[in-house]
């Protein structure tokens, strides 16, 4: 059964859960492994093309440059009042630098100078084609650049061409013909702003007009008056009615309180504690006249006594007199309800006066509110006027001024040598982009190179434990590929190597290392060619018997044999003819240089269909070979090339599976790992081969420095 590594998911699972993206920290490891390896094919890429950069600079063509210098100056603009020389505006100068660039002043040129007609301009291509006006134009904007002196008002315009006088005759257009258009625009400009301003102005002025009719006009209508405050009239009289109602209000209140007293006394029968009452003359009288007749009843009825005619008479006369001093006080109790009445019809006609004055006077207000607004729309309108009069004066003056913003300092001269590119920065750049294009070569090699690089990619993807990672032995060239030669002939005749303590690793994993696993057939396969399978087989064998322990090694391989060349093979010697019986198992066996190993090879490549290779055939010569070596060690074939790798896996204790560091696919791995799990093939692990020495399976640049000093320098 294959071995499954507990935790690690399922067989075939490529990522199992939990496993995240790719952190940060990992990329930059990856990155800088990939460094480590290839360092030395950067270098070698770098160098050829940055020798091909400095080899196009060298050759790079010389132009001719000139120098128009033109003055910029804003201090001498007809539009300002004041010359003096005020601070530098950048943005000023931006402005008239980018018309110099224009595209536009660059076709007046090539139409002023026909450089339409001129090769340097006309002509494109490898053929030398006919260069349309866009493309002549945009040559011509590429060969001039605008630059500013510092801080000062100066712009110097510089012309690149083949031909000195040429540079020289460019540069004056370019200054000529900016100067032309500048005074055009700005006189064009001025004029137009001038007839803008007199129709404006003859608009506004019938605004104006328009505004002081209508602002009289509703003056005159709602009673205003012509400083804008209305109403006056009104005012006073509200004022003055204001007074005479506030007096009768005060009247018609003292009024109504004597007449409530008044009714209240009499309802009560004390008609006589009445104010008016008491005060009224008559009643005075009466009460004189009451009080004698009283005394004249009291002396007659005391004389005649109460019946007496003349004590009847005079009682006559009393109720009388009481009578009148009745009516007279309901009178004055009437005369003070009459006068309450009055006030108070006097209030209320006060109040209603007061009302329609009051109406009147919010009625001015809204009138005197419009009239304000009316009024601030006239004074509005001659205010534009008057602004609008004094721009139209000064773009009248300008309009028949010179402008004389702008002035040629130095006209250019055909310079007397042509100016170099500049070589320094370009040989800069040429070093950066060939370091991105050898970074970029490097990049494309990993990602073609593919395949599973660390021992998680093994674990995790495959399902099996890394016995061993073993590394590339050889000395790397400038592009990173290693001497031939296999790394297996340094088992015995070499001190101890990282290579070697890989093959002892292998060993401790596969038979332990007190040698009592019970492991003594180990079968060593892959899943494709050329996966580094054989050389690692017989690395491992001849470790085996560098330890002490007599070894077999079978090539199992029939049709793609890496030992027959390597041996004396005699004719009709090999692992076929013994097992087809035609030679004795002894007779083919070769010895190998290390003592203790014997290899049994394949005489000659068999290209067959039917098998050669059988359970009993196979199991004989496995007895066979057990009875006389310790370990029998079978180098078999590719499982997804020979379906005899699928049969003598079966017949192994246990088998390794061989992956090349980088190189093998995880897709065929995994059908060729699928293909032994059906067999029930015992397989122990992995193992890493032609491992990078830097690289992260096996430890990296940090393992090798600092273990450097265990192993034997070769």
């Amino acid at each position: 059964m294959l071995k499954q590594s507990s935790g690690r998911g399922d067989f075939f699972d490529p990522l199992p859960a939990g496993h995240g993206p790719a952190k940060l920290g990992d990329v930059a490891a990856s990155a800088k492994a990939m460094m480590r390896k290839r360092w030395r094919m950067l270098v070698g890429v770098s160098l050829c093309l940055f020798a091909v950069g400095l080899i196009a600079i060298h050759f790079l063509p010389s132009r001719y440059v000139a120098t128009a210098r033109i003055r910029i100056d804003p201090s001498l603009n007809p539009m300002v009042q004041d010359q003096g020389q005020g601070p530098i505006n950048a943005e000023a100068m931006e402005t008239e630098a980018g018309l110099m660039s224009s595209r536009a002043l660059a076709l007046a040129v090539v139409k002023k100078l026909h450089l339409d007609r001129d090769p340097e301009y006309a002509r494109t291509g490898l053929r030398r084609r006919p260069a349309t006006l866009d493309q002549i134009v945009t040559r011509v904007m590429k060969s001039v650049s605008i630059n500013r002196d510092q801080l000062s008002y100066i712009i110097a315009l510089d012309v690149k061409s083949k031909s000195a006088d040429k540079a020289a005759l460019i540069a004056n257009a370019f200054a000529d013909t900016y100067l032309d258009m500048r005074v055009r625009t700005e006189a064009a400009s001025s004029s137009r702003q001038a007839d803008f301003f007199r129709e404006r102005l003859s608009e506004l002025g019938r605004q104006v007009n328009d505004a002081d009719a209508r602002l009289a006009a509703y003056r005159a209508g709602n009673g205003l008056s012509g400083d804008g405050v209305g109403g006056t009239v009104v005012d006073q009289q509200i004022g003055t009615l204001a007074g005479q109602l506030a007096s009768a209000e005060a009247a018609a209140a003292g009024a109504r309180s004597n007449a409530a007293v008044a009714q209240g006394q009499v309802k009560s029968g004390n008609v006589d504690a009445v104010a008016g009452v008491q005060g009224s003359n008559v009643i005075r009288d009466l009460r004189s006249q009451r009080a004698d007749i009283v005394r004249n009843l009291g002396e007659v009825q005391g004389r005649y006594g109460p019946k007496h005619p003349e004590s009847v008479r005079v009682h006559a006369q009393l109720e009388n007199v009481d009578s009148q001093i009745q009516d007279e006080s309901q009178r004055i109790v009437s005369s003070l309800e009459a006068e309450a009445r009055a006030d108070n019809a006097q209030v209320a006609s006060l109040r209603t006066a007061m009302a329609t004055l009051e109406a009147a006077r919010a009625r001015n207000t809204r009138n005197s509110a419009d009239a304000e607004r009316l009024e601030r729309d006239a004074m509005s309108a001659r205010a534009q006027f008057d602004k609008m009069s004094a721009m139209s004066l000064e773009s009248t003056q300008a309009s028949h001024a010179a402008i004389a913003q702008a002035q040629i300092v130095d006209r250019a001269q055909p310079p007397s040598a042509p100016k170099p590119p500049g070589k320094p920065l370009l040989c800069g750049l040429a070093l950066l982009a060939s370091l991105g294009g050898g970074m970029t070569v490097i990049l494309l090699l990993e990602m073609l190179q593919g395949g599973m690089r660390t021992i998680g990619d093994v674990e995790r993807r495959l399902g099996l434990p890394v016995l061993a990672s073993v590394p590339e032995e050889g000395r790397r060239n400038l592009f990173g590929s290693r001497a031939r030669g296999s790394p297996a002939d340094l088992i015995g005749v070499s001190g101890a190597t990282v290579y070697s303590e890989a093959i002892r690793n292998l060993r401790a994993s596969l038979i332990g290392v007190r040698q009592a696993s019970g492991v003594r057939v180990i079968g060593f396969t892959s899943a494709l060619p050329g996966e580094g399978k054989t050389t690692t087989a017989l690395a491992f064998a001849r470790m085996l018997a560098v330890n002490g322990a007599r070894v077999l090694l079978v090539d199992c391989d029939l049709r793609n044999s890496r030992f027959a060349g390597g041996f004396d093979i005699g004719p009709g010697k090999g692992l076929i003819e013994a097992l087809r019986g035609r030679a004795p198992f002894m007779s083919t066996v070769v010895p190998d240089r290390i003592k203790g190993l014997d290899i049994l090879p394949v005489a000659k490549t068999l290209f067959i269909s039917r098998d050669i290779f059988s359970v009993a055939t196979v199991d004989n010569m496995l007895e066979n070979a057990k009875a006389l070596y310790d370990f029998v060690v079978m180098d078999l074939p590719p499982v997804l090339g020979v379906a005899d790798a699928r049969l003598l896996a079966a017949m192994a204790d246990t088998n390794v599976f061989v992956v090349r560091w980088g190189s093998t696919k995880l897709q065929a791995a995994s059908l060729a790992l699928s293909s032994l799990q059906a067999d029930d093939v015992r397989l122990q692990g992995v193992v890493y081969s032609m491992v990078d020495p830097e690289s992260e399976a096996i430890g990296g640049l940090y393992y090798s420095q600092n273990s450097a000093r265990y192993y034997h320098a070769l």
